[in-house]
């Protein structure tokens, strides 16, 4: 069966959660899985959304980072609450581009840029003072200039293959649609709850 845009569905309903839910309608469970298939799982948040698919930034040494290295292909969960309603995504992620990310990083606040800087995200830390000691050396280090993005600190695109939209109903009669994307686009379907 021939389907609307997904993504016209997602925008809808990211609308309606922006409106209801009490914090962060944009996080997003973010599945990932080690070239031997060992899964791990976090929440991140969306910091780009189109047709081109779903994106979030990270340190490249992070865990999330090294395993899409060795296996790109992940989830996504989007679970809002408030409408009784969740959205999973499976597709491939990709690198953005440097100016994509360049672009995003100057967006954020100059204290996240300075944490960028300070962060080994993911590795072992030894105490809490080590992390804080890096931040205000970095904060030294980049008195009076613009921060640069770190060339280790950069985004991910979600390419999706399946986007499935549930919504609750009454006595777990739930409903399921079913988005694939095939040779000749977006098809949809049902799914029994």
């Amino acid at each position: 069966m021939a389907a609307a845009d997904p993504f016209a569905l997602f925008d809808s309903w990211f609308k309606e959660a922006r409106a209801s839910e009490p914090n962060d309608p944009g996080a997003m469970v973010l599945a990932t899985a080690t070239a031997e298939g060992r899964p791990s799982v976090r929440a991140v948040l969306l910091k780009g959304l189109g047709a081109e698919g779903f994106t979030f930034y990270t340190n490249y040494g992070s865990r999330k980072a090294q395993e899409i290295s060795a296996n790109p292909n992940v989830a996504l969960l989007f679970h809002w609450k408030s409408l009784r309603r969740q959205v999973r995504i499976e597709g491939v992620a990709h690198e953005v581009d440097p100016a994509e990310a360049d672009a995003y990083f100057a967006t954020r606040s100059r204290e996240s840029q300075i944490g960028a800087w300070a962060s080994d995200q993911s590795q072992p830390l030894a105490h809490r003072a080590l992390f804080e000691a890096r931040y205000e050396d970095a904060m030294r280090k980049f008195e009076g200039s613009a921060v640069p993005r770190p060339s280790y600190w950069s985004g991910y695109r979600v390419v999706p293959e399946r986007i499935e939209f549930w919504s609750d109903r009454p006595h777990r009669l739930h409903e399921r649609r079913l988005f694939t994307l095939g040779p000749d686009g977006w098809s949809e379907g049902l799914l029994y709850p």
